[in-house]
C-alpha cells in the first residue's frame, strides 16, 4: 500500500507540474539569465531561502526572524486555507514556534531555484519545496495513529534589498500534494 500511496503520490506532482503556466508565471519560472554581475546575488537570494529551511529545522527562531523586513506579506492559503495577508515578521516567527513545538521534528528542504529581477533593489525566486515533520504524539491512536505529515509543493520568495541586505518582503506557499496525518501538522501549541 505504501509503494502506491508513493506512486500515487509522485504521479499527482508529475501532474499537476506539467499544468500550462501563464505567461507571468513562465517568466518567473524561466528567471533572469545568471551572468557574472548578478551571479553572487543569485547565490545569495538562494542562501537566504535555504538558510530559512534551516532556521526554521533547528528551531533558531531569531535567525529565522532575521532575514525578513518588519511586514512579510504571506500566503499559505493552498495548505491551511485563509486569505493571502500582511503581517509583522514576528507573527509569521511566532506563529512557526508555536507549531514547531520542541516535540516535533522537521525537515525542509528545496530545490529548482529561478531567480527573476525585478530592479536592482528586488527580485523573486520560484523552488520547489518538501517538508517532512515527525511528532511522537501523532503515533497515538486518538491523535491518528501516524506519526508523520509531509507536503510537497512550489514557493515563490519576494526579495528587497535593504540597508541590512537582501530581505525576504512576501512568502507564498503553493500545495501540490501532502501525506500523512493531519494532525502533526495541526500541532496546538503548548500552554
Amino acid at each position: 500500500m505504501k509503494v502506491f500511496t508513493a506512486t500515487l503520490a509522485l504521479l499527482l506532482v508529475v501532474t499537476i507540474g506539467a499544468l500550462p503556466l501563464s505567461h507571468a508565471q513562465q517568466k518567473v519560472i524561466q528567471g533572469t539569465q545568471i551572468t557574472i554581475e548578478n551571479s553572487v546575488t543569485v547565490q545569495e537570494l538562494i542562501r537566504i531561502a535555504d538558510s530559512l529551511d534551516t532556521a526554521v529545522d533547528r528551531k533558531d527562531w531569531k535567525a529565522a526572524r532575521e532575514l525578513f523586513t518588519e511586514q512579510i506579506e504571506v500566503d499559505f492559503s493552498s495548505l491551511v486555507g485563509g486569505k493571502p495577508s500582511s503581517i509583522p515578521a514576528d507573527g509569521l516567527i511566532q506563529g512557526w514556534s508555536n507549531n514547531l513545538k520542541a516535540s516535533k521534528l522537521s525537515f525542509h528542504m528545496r530545490s529548482n531555484h529561478s531567480v527573476l529581477f525585478r530592479d536592482s533593489h528586488n527580485a523573486t525566486m520560484t523552488s520547489s519545496g518538501y517538508a517532512w515533520n515527525r511528532m511522537e504524539e501523532g503515533a497515538l491512536p486518538e491523535n491518528g495513529g501516524d506519526a508523520l505529515w509531509e507536503v510537497w509543493g512550489n514557493y515563490e520568495h519576494k526579495f528587497v534589498k535593504t540597508a541590512d541586505g537582501w530581505k525576504i518582503s512576501a512568502m507564498t506557499f503553493n500545495m501540490v500534494a501532502e501525506r500523512g496525518n493531519a494532525f502533526v501538522r495541526n500541532t496546538v501549541p503548548e500552554s
